[in-house]
């Protein structure tokens, strides 16, 4: 009778289960697009937004008026904001770290609150969720760090932890709800001129604006109530198709460039719905 002594000893491990990745499942894979995913989504939004202001976008004296800050002024500084921009927007894909990601975040929500305190509306707010969601997800897929130097630190992109990988999607799935609500809101309740621009360079008519917005508010409300692979697939698709709209009516290619965090948020759920599907099942005991 083999003794306790002769039993066959099990691998150790130094992690929980859900916190390592399996190449046999192509988490790591995933894990590695994700990241890529919401880096360049990000990076897109503040280069985007970065390259207006280097271009003196004359629509941003208000938001400057806003703080007290008068055009002449406001004209001078707007390529030093776009300057910023533009180098924190590659920082992301260069070399990530938590404290730029916050800036990203809380950066992308001011400039999206300008709109409404200037009088544009709340739903304008709404319709950027993707510029301020987008870098808080990918903050809470790195973990808040605890100390100071870990927010000055490289974010350890190569690593998986399912407690983080649900509050980046719970975040992302959010974020589309708000940007497609935002969007719907402004064609169907307020009938925003821009749009019926867009859908004017297509030769349909005005009534589309509204039609197109009420479709996009049952779309954010799916988003909330029942967030599928195929529903987040088909938003992402629906979100480059008319945002595309901007450069074929006559807009410079940076307004479709600057809207990557509303393409890169769906698609990021999706990809964390069946990353999580895939995660092995933690049952033995502690390691």
């Amino acid at each position: 009778m083999e003794t306790a002594a002769h039993a066959p000893a099990l691998p150790r491990t130094t992690s929980h289960p859900l916190e390592q990745t399996d190449d046999s499942l192509g988490i790591s894979t995933r894990h590695r697009t994700l990241w890529w995913l919401l880096r360049i989504g990000a990076a897109m939004c503040f280069i985007g937004h970065g390259a207006f202001g280097v271009l003196q976008k004359a629509e941003w004296l208000p938001y400057f008026a806003l703080v007290g800050i008068p055009a002449p002024l406001a004209l001078s500084l707007m390529p030093v904001v776009g300057v910023v921009d533009i180098a924190v927007g590659i920082s992301v894909l260069v070399s990530p770290r938590p404290v730029f990601l916050l800036y990203m975040a809380v950066w992308g929500l001011w400039t999206a609150m300008l709109r409404p305190l200037a009088g544009d509306g709340a739903w304008e707010m709404l319709e950027r969720a993707g510029n301020y969601g987008v870098p808080m997800a990918l903050l809470l897929l790195a973990g808040i760090p605890r100390s100071f130097g870990a927010w000055r630190s490289r974010v350890p992109t190569g690593e998986i932890c399912l407690t983080r990988l649900r509050h980046a999607g719970a975040m992302l799935r959010l974020s589309t709800a708000m940007l497609l609500a935002g969007h719907g809101a402004l064609g169907a309740l307020t009938g925003k001129t821009l749009l019926v621009t867009h859908y004017a360079a297509l030769g349909l008519p005005s009534e589309t604006v509204a039609l197109v917005g009420w479709l996009e508010l049952a779309l954010a409300a799916a988003v909330l109530a029942r967030p599928g692979v195929a529903l987040l697939l088909f938003v992402c698709g629906w979100k480059v198709t008319t945002e595309a709209l901007f450069p074929l009516s006559g807009a410079p290619l940076w307004e479709f460039i600057e809207r990557g965090g509303s393409y890169a948020a769906p698609l990021g759920a999706a990809l964390i719905i069946t990353m999580s599907k895939q995660l092995p099942v933690h049952t033995g005991g502690a390691s």
